[in-house]
């Protein structure tokens, strides 16, 4: 490692550190201020005389504060479900609104100095680490994709520094989703660029993108310079910033600025779950035409958009080009495009399991549209709408795609989410698997069965498998990232399009096995 690598290193770390150490330097001051700001008029005199004792008492550290909230809140709640008064039964988070208002101190006062020792030092640290290591390769006289030592390193091969990786990044999102009251300083932290970009203070939402769209900027920088030779990761890697940057962050925050529904115009139905929720549809309604315009175009992305554009290109015009998703899993998760489970097992429950998630996806929002238009929560007489968009939301938006579809890069691969829980990777699957003109197209003769390509295939697809047998690769799963033909030393792979009907889905009569030649039935 160079100095300045080193260098580059110990600043993230810093930067990190701080990061995470500015969770623990407000004070917590509950005052009639505060309440009259975050709570509703309805429960504000409840909640003046329930937590009449916490008022006025200095709280150094979050924990307490919320927890002394919690309890004065449950305890309210406590009492109206004793005596059968459900329509009083306080369900907002006030936890979290509350939190943030009360913070105090020298943090709030200093935010904008600890954003600078904490967030730019982290992404300066980080480019300082990248940067040199991809200038030495850029020397190289051989241009190719290097993977050295990566199945020793303990960052990338699932070892202890992947393991505390991966606990730190599953502990975020479980906070971030299920607990955002603990991370109150965070969206001070970020108030200026939100107030900057929408002028609205920073919501839990609104860090998650920020970072997201560092994380993949950064990272994507990485890309560029390892795939230098290769046109299409280039190119690729290019795309998958700009949607980020621009559709999924910054126009969201436009339209918000403009008082618009903040969408992101790239987010498809069904992996954007919510699109026909009732309060989704009524905010587009209340916007007028661009509204109706909002709620025309998502429904014909994923009416009209992915079968044709799937019929041409395949699935990756989607999962490699435009989602963030994939973004993220191909910049930020490249290191760990290795770990993906390559057995026959995991390709089962691989079918299985996405492929429920799109059912209950479909299910779920036929209730939930059925409920808008009727006023019915049940259909079909047990399918209760509420109770399905809640569990979908736990399970299917929170739980499978933020904490083990990211949280687990480091420890089983940098595509979970995507192999096995998203439901429009599922549909675009079924689409590019009957019909669509993309395939990967083998040229077994030239296949030395080194097995770079199954090795980094992310969705843990046996590319050599067809490799040998001069098959085309045509499944359902795979994303067309391309990096099994950037790795491939021998120029045997290549993504191409043509008339589904022209696909090679026989094996070829000698096939190149790793146990030697064989000729098909003999």
């Amino acid at each position: 490692m160079q100095p300045i690598q080193r260098i580059g290193l110990a600043l993230f770390i810093v930067g990190l550190l701080a990061f995470v150490g500015t969770l623990t330097l407000s004070q917590y001051r509950l005052t009639d201020a505060v309440l009259t700001q975050t709570v509703k008029k309805e429960h504000l005199d409840l909640l003046r005389q329930a937590t009449a004792d916490m008022q006025g008492k200095t709280y150094p550290y979050s924990f307490g504060f919320v927890s002394d909230l919690k309890a004065r809140i449950n305890q309210l709640n406590e009492g109206y479900r004793q005596r059968k008064e459900w329509d009083k039964v306080i369900g907002d988070n006030y936890a979290f609104s509350i939190a943030r208002a009360a913070s105090t101190g020298f943090f709030p006062a200093n935010s904008g100095w600890f954003f600078a020792l904490s967030v730019l030092l982290g992404i300066v640290g980080a480019l300082l680490y990248i940067l040199p290591n991809r200038k030495k390769e850029l020397n190289r006289a051989v241009p190719t994709v290097r993977n050295n030592g990566i199945f020793k390193n303990p960052a990338t091969n699932g070892g202890w520094i992947g393991i505390i990786v991966g606990t730190f990044l599953i502990g975020f999102y479980v906070l971030l989703y299920f607990f955002p009251e603990y991370l109150t300083n965070w969206l001070i932290l970020f108030d200026p660029l939100s107030r900057a970009l929408n002028g609205q203070p920073a919501s839990q939402w609104f860090v998650y993108g920020t970072l997201y769209t560092a994380a993949i900027l950064v990272m994507g920088v990485r890309m560029l310079i390892k795939y230098r030779h290769n046109r299409y990761q280039q190119l690729r890697t290019v795309s998958v910033m700009f949607f980020q940057t621009c559709f999924a962050f910054l126009i969201p925050e436009l339209l918000a600025f403009l008082h618009q529904p903040a969408i992101d115009l790239k987010n498809i139905w069904p992996l954007d779950y919510s699109f026909y929720f009732d309060y989704r549809i009524d905010e587009k309604i209340k916007a007028g035409t661009f509204g109706i315009f909002l709620l025309v175009w998502g429904t014909a992305l994923w009416l009209i958009g992915v079968p044709v554009l799937t019929y041409f290109y395949g699935k990756r015009w989607y999962c490699s080009w435009v989602c963030g998703c994939g973004g993220l899993a191909e910049t930020l998760g490249d290191p760990y495009r290795q770990l993906s489970d390559k057995r026959l097992v995991a390709w089962k429950i691989e079918r299985v399991v996405v492929h429920s998630v799109l059912v209950f996806a479909v299910v779920m929002t036929l209730a939930v549209v059925y409920t808008y238009a009727t006023g019915q929560s049940s259909l079909l007489g047990f399918l209760d709408s509420y109770s399905l968009r809640s569990t979908y939301g736990f399970w299917i938006g929170g739980l499978f795609s933020g904490v083990v579809g990211t949280g687990f890069y480091p420890l089983l691969g940098n595509r979970v989410w995507c192999r096995f829980g998203c439901p429009l990777a599922a549909y675009l699957g079924l689409v590019q698997r009957f019909k669509s003109r993309f395939r990967i197209t083998t040229n077994g003769g030239q296949c030395i069965s080194c097995g770079n390509c199954s090795a980094y295939c992310e969705m843990g697809i046996d590319v050599r498998w067809y490799a040998q047998r001069g098959q085309d690769i045509v499944r359902s799963s795979c994303v067309g990232c391309g990096v099994c033909s950037s790795v491939c030393p021998r120029g045997v792979l290549n993504l191409e399009t043509a008339d589904p009907s022209s696909r090679v889905l026989d094996p070829m009569p000698i096939i190149l096995g790793n146990d030697g030649v064989h000729v098909r039935g003999v």
